[in-house]
């Protein structure tokens, strides 16, 4: 390829370096599940070899309950009216009134509710954090042993292959995740996550497409989860109450799935199991939502199991997540593996009186991997709560129920005892745990889907705890937890004050200088982004969207070689990442470095095809190099991804020109002009 001068330069001065404005693109998520739910040639040769013995086991329908707090259920004593399907439920079944959640986050919850293990040993400690396969898994347990098995779940925090929930697929035929980030003035519901409804929808669907049994059905509810916004025909009646029409529109979607195992006939010969995965702070000890301690508020959750052959009954006895796996791998007659470490609770069941309490273990790495603070680990055994933090705290649950009277200091020997127990459980259960749940380096689109649902990601697993107690640091936990939502939101002139506050608080949080950075980036102040996203890169220099975002903003600023710098970084650490190879070529164009232009823009096409931008540059390239007819077919796949794009268009007339097409060129230059008069 010959060299070509400034002149050609000049000519691409109308591409963007971004791949889109407004927002930043990473590598989308493969398709969550199948165009049907059609058994899949493994599944055909389980059915074709499968026994009498697993005919005739139970169905299972697992459904969890995203952040949702034990309060607002009508059969742990809530009046106020919002789960009616929930209730009806429970009265057919047993009802576990002290469940006890491992771990305030999603992943790390689910992942100890659905292989029987604790963090400790399971290592799934965060998002991102891979489930390894030599943890026993109840969906590859099930699938094992002749079950069908199918997931639904409501939001990007679970998707496997988005990397937020990595090896939670094993087992299932079908993992229904359709999640991608959402661009500018999209639907959070068509993108991000989905309403409970429509995820009963899918699951229904599947459950129809197919007589086989047993199935096992896993449908994950997110609704409760914030921005609290109740769907439209609660939305009036919960606008003072926002977090309670999320339950209630939740308590909706379970309803129409047990209407429909009870119309076709699966409901008294299934089991159904309804958990959530933690509750909801609210504002109590000063935490607005989750994820920061380990107090009931987020951690005591509704459980109830109804069962072929199961009395209704209310076990008052202390248990735990841990147990839900255990109990259904009984429940269902399928051998239990040594590695499960939670109890079944199948004995409380049928227990004629209350028996002892278990203990119960939780963790929240959250704080650390966040904030770069201390992780909070804690113990309930008999009437105490321990936390292990830098102030350790210890509460007496009957005296104190609402724990908000710390008797660490007082009652020093009781503490050195608790913690001496919670010392040897940690030791006894880590034991020989699986390895490889920590992830070295953190991937840009696992931070990018974090933010997008408001959770501060980004610390990684090499981020050390700095000793700083999360009780001392709890206001600007929420403060940019506050922001990060007001980003994701487009909302920028708001969130810039409430992270300039927390950056000058707390210089040492990464994703607050991040956010700060791209913040102002998205105000086009590119120059006062440069110094907020250099730090966030001095805190983490292995998070490649601050490397990305800087590369941006240098080229916004006019430093194109500093531009190239970073995005030389971000396409060696992230090769696949499509929209950094773009931005690289972007860059190189516009520096005389045609011929590495087009290798980097060649690369992002072969990654992603119908990446717009891509297409677009690379087809003015090959225009101005000579090689119009060529430059067609990529500035056709522009056109055709970009239909408003007046610059797609008259490129296209411009190759059209020069290929000899006179009334192609001349549509497109007709349609280039139509859409510049729109604006």
């Amino acid at each position: 390829m010959r060299r070509i001068g400034s002149a050609f330069v000049l000519a691409l001065a109308l591409v963007t370096v971004r791949s889109w404005d407004g927002a930043r693109a990473f590598p989308p998520p493969l398709a969550g599940s199948p165009a049907s739910f059609g058994d899949s040639q493994a599944q055909q040769r389980r059915q074709a070899s499968g026994t009498a013995t697993a005919a005739a086991r139970p169905n299972i329908v697992l459904i969890t309950l995203d952040t949702t707090r034990a309060d607002r259920m009508g059969f742990l004593g809530s009046t106020r009216g919002l789960t009616p399907a929930l209730d009806a439920l429970a009265r057919d079944s047993a009802v576990f009134t002290r469940a006890v959640a491992q771990a305030p986050i999603t992943t790390v919850s689910h992942a100890t509710l659905l292989t029987g293990t604790y963090p400790p040993f399971h290592r799934v400690v965060d998002f991102g954090s891979r489930l390894p396969d030599e943890v026993p898994y109840l969906p590859d347990l099930l699938h094992e042993n002749g079950y069908r098995t199918g997931a639904f779940v409501g939001s990007l925090i679970l998707d496997p292959r988005g990397g937020t929930a990595p090896g939670f697929d094993r087992g299932f035929d079908v993992y229904d995740a359709p999640f991608r980030l959402r661009r500018p003035g999209e639907d959070r519901y068509q993108t991000l996550e989905r309403r409970g409804g429509r995820v009963v929808d899918r699951a229904i669907e599947w459950l129809g497409a197919s007589t086989a049994s047993p199935f096992f059905l896993w449908v994950h509810l997110f609704d409760p989860h914030d921005p609290y916004d109740p769907p439209a025909d609660l939305k009036a009646r919960f606008a003072a109450a926002p977090y309670d029409g999320e339950i209630a529109a939740a308590d909706g979607a379970v309803g129409r799935l047990i209407a429909h195992l009870r119309q076709r006939g699966l409901l008294n010969t299934t089991i159904v199991a309804v958990a959530a995965d933690h509750g909801e702070a609210l504002g109590a000890h000063g935490e607005d939502t989750h994820g920061l301690f380990l107090y009931d508020d987020t951690l005591h959750v509704p459980l109830v199991v109804r069962a072929p052959g199961v009395s209704a009954v209310r076990v008052t006895t202390r248990v735990r997540l841990a147990d839900v796996a255990p109990t259904l791998v009984e429940l269902a007659g399928v051998g239990r593996p040594a590695a499960m470490q939670g109890e079944s609770l199948t004995p409380l069941m049928h227990a004629r009186r209350a028996a002892a309490d278990r203990p119960v273990y939780a963790e929240t790495q959250y704080p650390r991997r966040a904030f770069g603070w201390s992780p909070l680990v804690s113990w309930r055994a008999d009437r105490f709560l321990y936390v292990r933090a830098p102030r350790r705290e210890l509460y007496d649950l009957v005296a104190d129920p609402l724990e908000n009277t710390n008797i660490a200091a007082s009652r020093a020997r009781v503490a050195d005892g608790v913690d001496a127990e919670l010392e040897q459980f940690v030791r006894r259960t880590a034991g020989g745990g699986a390895a490889g749940g920590e992830r070295a380096a953190v991937d840009p689109a696992v931070a990018e889907r974090l933010a997008a649902l408001g959770y501060v990601g980004g610390a990684g697993g090499g981020a050390r705890a700095s000793g700083v107690d999360p009780k001392d640091r709890v206001a600007t936990a929420n403060a940019l937890h506050a922001a990060v939502v007001l980003v994701e939101d487009g909302a920028f002139e708001k969130a810039i004050p409430l992270l300039e506050r927390v950056t000058a608080s707390d210089p040492a949080i990464h994703m607050a200088q991040l956010q700060l950075g791209v913040a102002r980036a998205r105000q086009r102040q590119y120059a006062k982004a440069l110094a907020p996203l250099k730090r966030a890169i001095e805190l983490q220099p292995d998070v490649m969207l601050a490397r990305y975002e800087l590369g941006v903003a240098l080229y916004e600023t006019g430093d194109l070689k500093a531009s190239a710098a970073q995005f030389e970084i971000v396409a060696g650490k992230m090769p696949k990442w499509a929209d950094a190879r773009y931005s690289l070529g972007s860059v190189y164009a516009r520096i005389d470095r045609v011929n590495d232009a087009v290798r980097e823009l060649r690369a992002a096409i072969d990654l992603e095809p119908r990446h717009p931008r891509a297409n677009l540059l690379l087809g003015r390239i090959l225009t101005l190099q000579g090689h119009a007819a060529d430059a067609v077919t990529y500035l056709q796949q522009a056109v055709e991804g970009q239909p408003n794009s007046s610059e797609a268009h008259e490129f296209l007339a411009d190759a059209f020109d020069r290929a000899g097409k006179t009334a192609e060129a001349r549509r497109e230059r007709d349609r280039a002009e139509a859409l510049k008069r729109k604006l």
